[in-house]
């Protein structure tokens, strides 16, 4: 009996270039608000779910006047314009889909940003049709590095999380991944793949287009 197979993906950061967008969105709302960006912090806050984003924010300089919630959907708004009006696809994103659904592999999505914001990116970037599920950290009791979302995914696929291999770009989303026992692709940024910071990951690559045959070969028999 032929063993069916999935490939689960991030977003941000794998389909779409969005953290400029996120670092942007986020300065202008907490800005509005009162509270002083800083560079390095923020880098901190990039692989939270926005509800933790704005959380960290309050409590590093508590604003008056507008609800935590209220905040966080005006930082998703804006988000959800940006990618409209600028958002661009990761290279050769596009080519790895066409290639895994020629294996006919299942293909969800799985991420720590907003439900919502989903059909916004596959939209723009025109894939919605390649994803046979997708789902979001903000229906989960914790977002990555917590595998939940990875774990229900791969219920939804109706496959074992085993037989599912998974892209990343981040080290929580590597780990979550792991830890749902996934094998699990690492897509470094620039200047980080000859560091150990992605050795939990089963693959390192520095672009999506040098996945080749062999490396799903190996991923598969390991």
């Amino acid at each position: 009996m032929k063993i069916e197979n999935a490939v689960i993906f991030d977003m941000d950061g794998i389909i779409i270039d969005s953290e400029p967008l996120w670092k942007q969105a986020e300065k202008e709302v907490f800005s509005a608000i009162g509270v002083q960006i800083k560079e390095e912090l923020a880098n901190i806050t990039a692989s939270l779910t926005t509800k933790e984003v704005t959380k960290y924010w309050y409590n590093y300089m508590p604003w008056k006047g507008k609800s935590l919630d209220k905040v966080e959907n005006e930082v998703i708004d804006l988000v959800g314009h940006l990618i409209k009006r600028d958002g661009k696809a990761i290279e050769g994103i596009k080519e790895l889909l066409d290639f895994f659904q020629q294996k006919e592999f299942k293909i969800g999505l799985a991420t720590n940003s907003p439900f919502k914001l989903i059909p916004v990116v596959l939209n723009k970037i025109g894939i919605a049709d390649y994803f046979d599920v997708i789902s979001s950290s903000e229906f989960e009791e914790e977002g990555k590095p917590n595998p939940a979302v990875y774990l229900t995914t791969a219920k939804k696929l109706n496959i074992k999380p085993e037989n599912c291999i998974v892209f990343e770009d981040s080290l929580s989303g590597v780990t979550a991944a792991k830890k749902a026992h996934m094998k699990t692709v690492a897509l470094c940024p620039k200047g980080e793949f000859e560091t150990e910071k992605y050795d939990l990951a089963d693959l390192k690559l520095t672009a999506l287009n040098s996945f080749k045959n062999g490396y799903l070969k190996s991923l598969l028999l390991n």
